[in-house]
């Protein structure tokens, strides 16, 4: 039975690192693979009006074809503001503006462009888990500490640092399942 000041501390380490696989997830999401998805233009941010604004809250972004994306403005006088920002934002992208719809063609990958995609997303796939294995360091540490200053049994100590792997071995696995599963999708023509 683990003392509940420990089990606080092993709730807080999974919903940290829940946090840290939801990042990845959230990451992994604006890396362009051979099809055409809404979620790559996600992170874009539109200078309007002078504030930064997120592209989904000034026009509507569809799919229509696997190698086609198509942003409708909500507001026409968004339009060029809108097509200077998917142009900057590094995706290798050129919008082409009818003056109602913007269409974003998506060309082919490169092999080579395939492979760089690939290693950004290992690495982000890498910082997800540092971020994982320094909070099982953070909260065994913690762990330890709330042993010794509450003079609870040592068994609980070994417990929760027992529980803590298991949650680290978890997220771990679903971080390498979804770079696996993007790093098919990139690789496949």
């Amino acid at each position: 039975m683990i003392p509940e000041e420990i089990q606080l501390i092993i709730d807080d380490a999974e919903e940290k690192m829940k946090e840290a696989a939801g990042f990845c997830k959230k990451e992994l999401s604006h890396i362009r693979a051979g099809k055409a998805t809404t979620s790559l233009l996600d992170g874009i941010k539109v200078n309007y009006y002078g504030s930064q604004t997120p592209l989904n809250q000034l026009a509507s972004v569809a799919a229509p074809e696997a190698r086609l994306l198509v942003v409708q403005p909500f507001d026409k006088s968004a339009m060029e503001d809108i097509e200077k920002a998917i142009m900057s934002s590094g995706l290798g992208l050129n919008p082409n503006n009818d003056g109602s719809i913007i269409r974003i063609p998506l060309p082919m990958l490169s092999e080579e462009r395939r492979i760089e995609l690939v290693k950004h997303a290992k690495e982000v796939g890498e910082k997800a888990r540092i971020s994982i294995r320094n909070t099982r360091r953070d909260a065994n540490d913690e762990v330890k500490k709330t042993v010794q200053d509450e003079s609870l049994p040592e068994d609980s100590r070994f417990e929760a640092e027992e529980e803590i792997q298991k949650l680290t071995d978890k997220f771990i696995g679903l971080v390498d399942e979804m770079l696996e599963t993007k790093e098919k999708e990139i690789m496949t023509v």
